[in-house]
Formats: C-alpha cells, sequence, structure tokens
C-alpha cells in the first residue's frame, strides 16, 4: 500500500520542482499535464487499499483508469507538441484523437455489467478484469504506438538536432513507462493466479519514466524557452534562412525557405548548385570566389530565377564566427520581385516622365525662338536687317527724358544716301537693295556697341548717339561719311564700280537747359524735325557732307 503512496510523494515533488525551477513554455505546460496525469495513478492505487468501501474502492479503481485513458491521449498531444508537428492542433483534430479514449473512459466509468472490472472477496483491492478491460488496454496500446511512431518518424526525418535531443530522451521516458505498465498487466492481471502479485509496477514505471523527463528538462534543457524563442523567430521571418556548420551541413532551415529550395537538414549545401545558369558569368564568378576563398568575408548577390515570372532574390552569406573561429555560416535569401517590380516601374515613370520633360523643354525652346524671331521682326526693318523706326522711337522717348531731364549730352545722326533714285532708276531695284545693305554694312561697323541705328524711311537711316557730345559727333560722322565712300561696289559685270556718298545732319544736344521735359512724343518729334532740316539743308549745299545744329 505504501509504496504507491511514496511514488506518489515522488512525482508530486517532482511536478513542483519543474513548476519552481524552468520558465514555463507550451511545452513544459504539456509536459506538466501529462505529469499530473501521472500522479494521479499512484495515488488512486493508495487510496483503493486505504479504505474498507467496496464503493469508494470501485471509484478509485474507476478514476485511475479513466486517467490512464487521458494519460495515453496525452501522451500523443505531447508527441505533437513535441516533434513540432502540431503546435496548436484545430478542435476538429482534437476531438478526432480524443473518440477512442473518451469510449474508453465511458466503458470504465459505466463497466456494464461487470464487464470491466469485478470485485474479489467483496471488495475492490483483489478484482478481476473481463473483456471490456482488455479493448480498453488494446486502444490504450494503440495511442501508444501511435506515439512511437511519430516520434520515430520525427528521428528518421529531417527535424532538427534540436527536436530529435528532444525526441530521445522522452521516447526513452515512454518506453520505461511502457515496459513497466506490460509487466504490471502480465504479471498481476494475466497470471495473478499463478504468480505472487508484485504492487507498484506501473506506479515504478511512471516514477522512473518522470525521473527522465525531469533530466531531460532541467540538466538538458531540452525544452529551453531561449532555443524554442530563437527557433520561432526565425520561423517568422520573412526571410529565408538557411544555417551551416563548419562542414558546409545544412543544421537548420526555416520556415520561409522551402517554397523555394528543396534543402533538407543533414544534407551537403552546394551554393554552385542553387544559382540559376542564365545569371551573368561575371557576377556569379565574383560572388562564388568571394564565398569559397574568402569565407570570413560577407557575400552577396541578387539573380534572378524565373525568367517568365521574373523572380528576383537576394542572397546573403555571412560567417558565423565564435571567439575569432569560423564555425559556420547563416545564408539567407530575400526575395526582392516586388521591390524590383516597383523601382522598375519607377524607374519606367521616371523615364516617361523624362522624354515628356524632354519633349516640353524642346516646346518651350521653339516657342521661345518664335518669339525672338517675332520680337526681331517687330523691331528690325526685314531687308537691312538693321531696327526699324518704332523701335528707334520707343527706345527715344525714354531715352529722351533720361538725357534731358539729367542734362546727358545724345546726338542724333539722320543719313540719305545720295543719288539712290538714280540708282534704282538705271540699275534696278534688286540693285537698289544691294547698296542700301552695303551701306548699312559700312555704317554700322563704325559704330559703337551702344549706339542705335534704325531705318528711318527709303533710303534714310537714323544712328542715336547716346552720352555723345557735339565734337564726338563730327569726328563719328566724318568717319562714316569717308568710310561709306571708300567702300566700292559692283553692280553688274558690265558696269564700273560705284562709289556711293551720303549726306548727313547731325544735331547734338550737350548745352541743355534745367526745365524738366513733360512730353517725350512731342520734344522727340521737334528733334526729329530739327535734324530733318540739318540733313535737307547739307542735301540743298551739294549732297556729300555734313551739316550739324546744336540745341
Amino acid at each position: 500500500m505504501w509504496i504507491d503512496f511514496v511514488l506518489f510523494i515522488l512525482l508530486f515533488t517532482l511536478f513542483a520542482y519543474i513548476f519552481a525551477t524552468v520558465t514555463i513554455t507550451n511545452l513544459h505546460k504539456a509536459y506538466l499535464v501529462f505529469h499530473f496525469s501521472m500522479m494521479v495513478w499512484p495515488f488512486c492505487q493508495f487510496a483503493i487499499k486505504a479504505t474498507d468501501n467496496p464503493q469508494l474502492q470501485l471509484l478509485y479503481v474507476k478514476i485511475a483508469f479513466v486517467d490512464m485513458s487521458m494519460l495515453t491521449v496525452g501522451w500523443l498531444l505531447f508527441t505533437l507538441f513535441l516533434t513540432g508537428r502540431s503546435p496548436f492542433p484545430r478542435r476538429k483534430v482534437l476531438f478526432t484523437m480524443s473518440v477512442p479514449t473518451i469510449c474508453a473512459a465511458i466503458i470504465v466509468i459505466l463497466n456494464p455489467y461487470g464487464m470491466f472490472v469485478e470485485p474479489l472477496d467483496g471488495g475492490y483491492i483483489q478484482r478481476t478484469y473481463g473483456p471490456l478491460f482488455w479493448l480498453c488496454i488494446t486502444i490504450f496500446i494503440g495511442y501508444v504506438f501511435v506515439s512511437l511512431y511519430m516520434m520515430y518518424l520525427a528521428l528518421a526525418g529531417n527535424s532538427s538536432p534540436r527536436i530529435k535531443k528532444q525526441v530521445k530522451q522522452v521516447l526513452t521516458g515512454i518506453v520505461v513507462m511502457t515496459i513497466f505498465i506490460l509487466a504490471d498487466i502480465a504479471l498481476n492481471v494475466v497470471f495473478w493466479q499463478s504468480l505472487k502479485v508484485l504492487p507498484g509496477l506501473t506506479s515504478l514505471g511512471i516514477m522512473l519514466s518522470a525521473i527522465i523527463f525531469v533530466v531531460a528538462i532541467h540538466r538538458d534543457k531540452v525544452f529551453d524557452i531561449v532555443t524554442i524563442a530563437h527557433q520561432d523567430i526565425i520561423n517568422t521571418i520573412a526571410h529565408g534562412i538557411v544555417v551551416l556548420d563548419d562542414n558546409e551541413t545544412i543544421v537548420e532551415i526555416n520556415h520561409s525557405l522551402r517554397p523555394y529550395f528543396e534543402l533538407h537538414v543533414g544534407d551537403r549545401f552546394d551554393i554552385t548548385s542553387i544559382l540559376p545558369h542564365h545569371e551573368s558569368t561575371d557576377k556569379t564568378n565574383a560572388f562564388i570566389q568571394t564565398y569559397q576563398q574568402s569565407p570570413l568575408k560577407r557575400a552577396e548577390i541578387e539573380v534572378m530565377f524565373n525568367r517568365d515570372n521574373r523572380r528576383y532574390i537576394h542572397i546573403h552569406a555571412a560567417p558565423i564566427i565564435v571567439r575569432d573561429a569560423m564555425v559556420g555560416r547563416i545564408i539567407t535569401f530575400q526575395d526582392m520581385s516586388v521591390l524590383r517590380r516597383l523601382i522598375n516601374e519607377t524607374n519606367l515613370q521616371n523615364q516617361i516622365l523624362h522624354d515628356r520633360n524632354q519633349s516640353l523643354i524642346a516646346i518651350q525652346r521653339e516657342l521661345f525662338e518664335s518669339n525672338q524671331k517675332l520680337e526681331k521682326m517687330a523691331i528690325t526693318d526685314s531687308l537691312t536687317n538693321c531696327y526699324n523706326r518704332h523701335y528707334l522711337t520707343q527706345q527715344l522717348e525714354l531715352e529722351v527724358i533720361k538725357n534731358m531731364n539729367h542734362r546727358i549730352p545724345f546726338s542724333l545722326l539722320l543719313v540719305d544716301i545720295d543719288y539712290f533714285k538714280f540708282i534704282n532708276d538705271n540699275y534696278g531695284h534688286l540693285a537698289g537693295d544691294r547698296v542700301l545693305c552695303s551701306t548699312v554694312e559700312v555704317i554700322r561697323q563704325n559704330l559703337r556697341q551702344r549706339d542705335i541705328l534704325a531705318r528711318y524711311g527709303g533710303e534714310e537711316f537714323i544712328i542715336y548717339l547716346p552720352n555723345t557730345t557735339r565734337a564726338q559727333a563730327n569726328i563719328l560722322a566724318e568717319r562714316i561719311k569717308s568710310t561709306v565712300e571708300a567702300n566700292k561696289m559692283n553692280i553688274s559685270p558690265v558696269t564700273p564700280a560705284l562709289s556711293i556718298t551720303i549726306s548727313v545732319g547731325l544735331l547734338a544736344l550737350d548745352n541743355m537747359t534745367l526745365e524738366p521735359v513733360k512730353d517725350s512724343k512731342s520734344t522727340l518729334n521737334e528733334l526729329f524735325q530739327s535734324v530733318d532740316e540739318a540733313l535737307y539743308q547739307a542735301k540743298r549745299e551739294g549732297r556729300n557732307r555734313i551739316v550739324s545744329i546744336a540745341k
């Protein structure tokens, strides 16, 4: 009787120890539920022998076997947690898993017609089991074998070394427990009449397996929260991650990588086998050379894995260094397809905008040039390409007010080509046009940059000389007259060269009064009339001369 009680106390002590000394994770929670279920069996075995009431003894028997049914499904759930196959089973899956053990629990509770258990000698300390007992044992063993099979798959498959270590530790505990339970059934149920009853075998098996579990949890830290957290973090990262040891063997793969590559834990990793062959040879060779010949350096490359879907993957390899020694690598795979597509679309839009801007700039340049041409046409004489009278009038209206109000000297020259009608009548108007253009070029060569030459009308031209006194204007007028006269023109091959002469009227304003100018137009008309009188005086006096007047 006391064996089961002592084992219950030891199990309770282990339960309290685990609860007090470890950081509780989901795996720890699952194990604590599992451990609590293991504690119920020895307690019930002790309680059966501690009372003489057959009804209470039957109640404890039923509680013990209902607990055993819960314990078996707990093994399966614990195995799911352990192997990482289903950390949070769905309700439908959980219900389906629990149906057989629920049926077994109902059989135990109802014990129809004593077909599960019957008392001996008026009590249940000594008892016999019926056919429903063996049905329940078959269900329990079925759960155990399913759990063992899942652990075998985890050990034989591509599970990480961390999970395999956990499975080995727990597998040892479950195997020990199963052996003692089967021994208890064989010795105390099947051969109970021929062999001496050995009490506490199942409780002892539960105790030994619990010790193995506690050692694994506390000493080997198979449920270490840091390791689990690291794995959870790795699996939640969107980038694919491969962890290699120093022999280029894969030791860890996260969930994000599996859709891209068929890689497995324990495989030998070959960086050249995953690179697409259609990529630039120079780029891939540089990456592979850095990866293979300079393992302590980081290597990275962006490659396109699918030409049709244009999937761009950025591969980054970095060494894992512990105490100045390389112990492995971490290789990350980042899908850059969306970012690359956005960049390409942005570049395309930028190119379209650039082309449109260039078109607008070209149109703006054409408009500017057209406006310049129109402006030039509006202010210049189309034949001689010098300013027209309208432009000169606009300019002088401003200049005259400023000059006369501030007593700044200026001069006007009115130039007339002598006998121009004779040239038109005898040589034609085309020859007359050539004479006009040639004379303008000669005059322009003698002017300063600030002077303004304009066609006044017909063969007459007016020159505005800012900041020029009468003496300075006379010198310039003489130079222009002599240069024009020296400019021999060949009108036609059969006629001798012509020497063109000009008559010049000069008006200088260098002794102005202090009276301000109020009406610039009337003042300008008076100036034009005065210089025009000077020109006609030069013509009356015989032409090819300069007549100057002053105001």
